[in-house]
């Protein structure tokens, strides 16, 4: 898909395609040190997977009959993964922006009833086609630069039909654009004005059948929680945990984000696949992510958006070997983000990150912290999911600002 063409249906997408040569381009195979470079490269692509990646000048003899495009130096990076966002919901919070530049705090708006409640409201309304057909525009914002792979939390229904409603809205999304969606049930994201100051009931009463109804019905690839002082704590998501744990279903957690309640420490202990926001875990925190293998999901739009002065621990996270990933959190009061090039460049300035580690997080990093194997290096036998950029350098994609350099995306090995 060009970057100035009209985004392609799934139906358009899926063609098959005979083999190809992808030559004279610089390949950021993420496969080693600095970016795995591969100066004047060739990538072979066949039945959507990669067949060979390596030297220009060393392409097997097998390879040499394949139809050939030049890349013209072009650099090839794999594709992008958003591993964390909310963007099926229905209603807009941009009220909420100028109530926080007036002054007001994240849990002020939270506690008098605004927040996640009020798109809980809009959702519940809204339609499964018309939660979709909200949905579609932020996803053709991704695609165009260069997104393959995105995660879908539900959490804006916060009752059992609302729920489902979300998470179908979001499976369908992958039938209607050229997209991989990953699914995660996020029932324990607020706790519903019917249930104020009852928790419990409603993780009883509501949270977990619907965790069980949307199984059932195939639309779970993993589950998440918020655990904060305004949401649940580790106690109450540890509920949520033991019972994805009888399904069999990965968990991961929004945890640390406005302060420390002690979720990161019970991901690890779950052995989630991440730990999203992270502010103020700490260095027992990271010691134990790194020994679980858990990733820490940072999400720079919605520090920016709320003006935090608390930076995740990147120094602890680098120093325990802890894989980080970034992602924008789109969502539609603390992250209305769509861009993964913005979040890197983000990742970078107020987080310090390098723009290697920053292009690790929205590709190798970001599939692992949605257990997938298949994509986010260029490497023989993953998913031929690659992006094309006009640029000479692979630091140039943290770099600018508001700038998008995608040539091509390919998806499965169609572009």
């Amino acid at each position: 898909m060009g970057v100035r063409g009209k985004t392609p249906t799934l139906a358009n997408a899926g063609d098959a395609r005979m083999p190809e040569l992808l030559h004279n381009a610089q390949v950021a195979t993420l496969e080693g040190p600095d970016y795995g470079l591969v100066r004047d490269a060739a990538v072979a692509v066949d039945a959507g997977r990669i067949a060979w990646v390596g030297p220009a000048a060393d392409v097997p003899a097998a390879f040499a009959g394949w139809a050939r495009r030049d890349l013209q130096g072009r650099l090839v990076t794999p594709a992008f993964i958003d591993c964390h966002t909310h963007i099926v919901f229905g209603g807009s919070r941009a009220r909420e922006f100028e109530m926080r530049l007036q002054g007001a705090s994240y849990e002020e708006i939270a506690r008098a009833g605004g927040g996640i409640l009020s798109t809980v409201a809009a959702t519940r309304e809204a339609s499964e086609a018309g939660l979709l057909a909200a949905a579609l525009p932020r996803v053709d914002a991704f695609l165009t630069e260069g997104v393959t792979t995105i995660e879908v939390k539900s959490g804006y229904g916060l009752d059992v039909e609302a729920e489902l409603k979300m998470l179908r809205a979001a499976r369908r999304i992958a039938s209607e654009r050229p997209v991989r969606v990953r699914t995660t049930f996020l029932g324990a994201h607020a706790c519903p004005p019917e249930f104020a100051g009852r928790p419990d009931d409603y993780l009883a009463e509501v949270c977990l059948p619907a965790l069980d109804a949307a199984h059932e019905e195939g639309l779970v690839d993993a589950v998440d929680g918020f655990c904060e002082g305004i949401a649940f704590s580790p106690e109450q998501i540890a509920r949520v945990f033991d019972r994805a744990r009888e399904l069999g279903l990965p968990v991961k957690l929004h945890a640390e984000q406005l302060s420390h309640q002690g979720g990161t420490a019970l991901a690890a202990r779950y052995g989630a696949l991440s730990a999203d926001h992270v502010e103020y875990a700490t260095e027992e925190d990271a010691a134990a992510m790194a020994a679980s293998g858990t990733v820490a999901v940072l999400l720079p739009g919605a520090y920016y958006t709320l003006h935090e002065t608390q930076a995740p621990p990147i120094a602890a996270f680098r120093a325990h070997g802890v894989k980080m990933a970034l992602a924008t959190d789109c969502n539609p009061g603390t992250s209305p983000m769509t861009s993964l090039l913005l979040a890197m460049n983000m990742g970078c300035t107020l987080f310090r990150l390098t723009p290697e580690e920053a292009l690790r997080g929205v590709t190798e990093h970001a599939a692992r912290a949605l257990g997938l194997s298949d994509c986010g290096r260029i490497a023989v036998g993953l998913r031929a999911d690659l992006a094309v950029w006009d640029v000479a350098e692979p630091a140039e994609l943290a770099w600018r600002i508001g700038f998008n350099p995608l040539r091509e995306r390919i998806f499965g090995g169609v572009a």
